[in-house]
């Protein structure tokens, strides 16, 4: 083996050590599952909760991540913020009874303005992110009681749980009743052609990137190794899809999730404003000097955090078909955790979407699997606990290595 295939396989591995993580913890928990006769986690069902469970967490993540970028900094709020816009919507739609679309529009004009409030004391007055978004924390908490009146809204109208909670292709329960094997056959065809066109677009758009760093003289994986990656990641789409299919489908909130972690891993990978992020991150002073305007990009950063945490609200009202107080609660801790288990910097300047997204899944297959084990609640948080330790551990060790060299 040549040394710079050697060198590709050391740091395709290093690129992909959660994901590696994530594939051994779940044949792990397979194993235990199974071992002691608890079904198997990967049931077609398992499959879809674990999604339409976390799907929220990837959503925070996915906002988290930006502001961890900036240079470490968190957002406290935004387990309070989903419970406030979740009253917000709940009252407009339910007992307003206000057009669905202009509803959802109003939540999400909501969370951006207190992401945007945030966002102006963090970066214009420059008052820490932690005691900006801890305020905002009690804040938005208290509001949401307020606006609740300490009561839950429920039930949402079908017509707004059909954007959110609904299946593709969507089989009416007629068509299951009558003929339930035509309505399997059709579930299964329909996932398995969105899953390819998937794979297609993922395939094209990673040889066009490499096409460009190779074009701009950056170095790139030996071509073995990455159409290795490709097929892998390909026969994980695949996979998914295949279990999807026999089930329910393709939930929608995935079809959401999907375009949201597109749209952002484009946006901080390609474009000069998701570079900033990293600049500001990595060295602030410099960033200025450079001709970065830093004020503008911690402002963005926690303005979209408050849309992004307007979108998870929206999805939490249809998961639980309510509108309640108590919504939101810890989700702050699960956002945070994602980013720092899926690879990112608690120094900022460091990280990926895609790292945060295989950080949400890991916890929520944690969360799964100790469940479906019957793993004591108490238990669980402690674990999680431990990983999220160990993933930062993990960070700052690399750091003190590289700093020696």
């Amino acid at each position: 083996m040549s040394s710079s295939t050697s060198y590709s396989i050391k740091r395709i591995l290093k690129n992909n050590t959660m994901f590696i993580a994530l594939i051994i913890v779940m044949l792990l928990f397979q194993v235990l599952i199974v071992a002691t006769d608890n079904g198997s986690l990967f049931a077609p069902s398992n499959i879809t909760n674990i999604i339409n469970q976390n799907a929220y967490v990837v959503i925070l993540a996915t906002g988290m991540l930006l502001c961890i970028l900036t240079g470490g900094n968190i957002d406290l709020s935004v387990g309070s913020i989903v419970a406030f816009v979740g009253a917000v919507a709940g009252t407009l739609i339910v007992n307003l009874h206000w057009n669905i679309y202009i509803a959802i529009a109003m939540c999400l004009i909501v969370g951006i303005l207190i992401g945007a409030w945030h966002g102006v004391w963090i970066a214009f007055v420059h008052i820490p992110p932690f005691i900006v978004t801890l305020a905002g924390m009690l804040l938005w908490r208290g509001a949401a009681l307020i606006v609740l009146n300490g009561l839950t809204i429920s039930p949402m109208p079908d017509k707004y749980l059909t954007l959110f909670s609904s299946y593709v292709p969507s089989i009416s329960y007629d068509m299951i009743d009558q003929d339930p094997e035509k309505a399997a056959s059709l579930t299964f065809a329909v996932t398995m052609i969105v899953a390819i066109v998937c794979c297609v677009v993922f395939v094209v758009a990673q040889l066009l990137q490499r096409n460009t760093k190779r074009r701009k003289g950056y170095e790139t994986s030996a071509a073995g190794l990455f159409i290795a990656r490709l097929m892998v990641f390909c026969f994980v789409i695949l996979a998914v899809a295949s279990l999807l299919g026999k089930d329910k489908g393709i939930p929608v909130i995935l079809l959401i999730v999907a375009v949201i972690v597109a749209v952002y891993s484009y946006y901080t990978q390609n474009t000069v404003p998701g570079r900033y992020l990293y600049a500001l991150g990595g060295n602030a002073k410099a960033a200025q000097l450079s001709g970065v305007n830093t004020d503008h990009v911690m402002f963005f950063a926690y303005t979209n955090m408050g849309f992004l945490s307007a979108v998870a609200a929206l999805v939490c009202v249809a998961r639980f078909n309510s509108a309640a107080p108590t919504a939101g609660t810890n989700y702050e801790m699960d956002a945070i955790g994602s980013c720092f288990i899926g690879g990112a910097s608690a120094y900022g300047g460091t990280g990926t979407v895609g790292g945060a997204v295989i950080g949400a899944i890991f916890m929520g297959v944690l969360n799964n699997g100790m469940s479906i084990l019957g793993v004591d609640s108490n238990w669980q948080k402690a674990v999680k606990g431990l990983v999220l330790l160990l993933a930062v551990l993990f960070d700052v060790m690399s750091k003190k290595r590289k700093a020696s060299k």
